[in-house]
């Protein structure tokens, strides 16, 4: 069981904060999936087992996935304010909000610098991948790397405080979830395991934020 902070003598607005915080976390995956499939399903050319998801951001419309990283991002960055004002005791207390933190920044920067375009899409692309990455999709990639690593790594220091507490099932999942994150990307699949992998990020951190807010 989640342990959180003791009532004390602040104001009930600050103590609203930390829920607040927490439901904005929650909310980051429904938001990047939801616009990301409104796209996928609308955008003209895009196919998901040749483009990755955050090929949405080239274009004229690039600015709607554009903006969805960033949101999400916050929303991570929001997750872990709140995880830190939540968690007082036990192992991950205080590697947690700094692991997820970094995840949520991570997006915030694969938002604001864009991969190139590829592989036909948008419509007029040339049929192929780049000859050469631009500077903005190599930060693009490397941040998007070092992000869901970051995931990883907390869901491991999750996975260790359940370990210890004898909670063998959500041990076995944040487990499960690390292992899927760190898996290599194939480069014959990559379009579709970076979309299973984000989705497993965000029903991650989904579901810790509504717990910890539930405890809180």
């Amino acid at each position: 069981m989640t342990t959180v902070a003791a009532p004390t003598a602040a104001t009930p607005a600050a103590r609203r904060w930390p829920g607040r915080l927490l439901l904005a976390g929650a909310f980051a995956g429904p938001v990047f999936y939801g616009s990301a499939t409104v796209q996928m399903l609308t955008r003209e050319g895009f196919d998901i087992t040749r483009h990755p998801i955050s090929q949405l951001a080239t274009g004229g419309l690039g600015w709607i996935q554009i903006a969805t990283f960033v949101l999400a991002g916050l929303g991570g960055v929001a997750l872990a304010a709140g995880i830190k004002r939540t968690l007082v005791e036990g192992i991950g207390r205080r590697a947690l909000p700094i692991f997820i933190g970094i995840f949520g920044a991570g997006l915030v920067s694969a938002g604001l610098f864009t991969m190139d375009p590829e592989n036909g899409f948008p419509v007029g692309t040339p049929d192929g991948p780049v000859a050469r990455m631009s500077w903005h999709s190599v930060v693009h990639s490397a941040s998007a790397a070092v992000a869901f690593t970051a995931l990883a790594v907390a869901a491991i220091v999750l996975t260790v405080r359940y370990a210890r507490r004898r909670q063998v099932g959500l041990a076995v999942l944040n487990g499960a979830a690390a292992l899927v994150l760190l898996l290599p990307v194939s480069p014959e699949h990559m379009s579709i395991q970076i979309a299973v992998n984000g989705l497993v990020a965000f029903a991650w951190t989904t579901a810790l934020a509504v717990a910890l807010r539930r405890a809180a």
